[in-house]
């Protein structure tokens, strides 16, 4: 997806899309316990985490080291 249409629509799916970006922002930092400045700026650019690091983050509750055949994990 993108943004395309005239002027008028482009402001209007730019302002929407601003609105939606500073709420993700607000859930990330509420569920992780980040502050909203360092999600803010860990959001700046594509970052990606490993399990360890998704857990130190706040993004997880724990890592899933094994999985058996028939659902159940440890």
């Amino acid at each position: 997806g993108g943004i395309t249409g005239g002027a008028t629509d482009i402001a209007i799916q730019a302002e929407q899309f601003a609105v939606i970006k500073k709420e993700m922002f607000r859930l990330n930092a509420e569920f992780t316990g980040q502050t909203l400045e360092r999600i803010e700026a860990d959001s700046d650019r594509d970052r990606w985490f490993t399990a360890a690091e998704a857990l130190e983050y706040g993004f997880v509750d724990h890592i899933i080291t094994h999985a058996n055949f028939n659902g159940s994990a440890s």
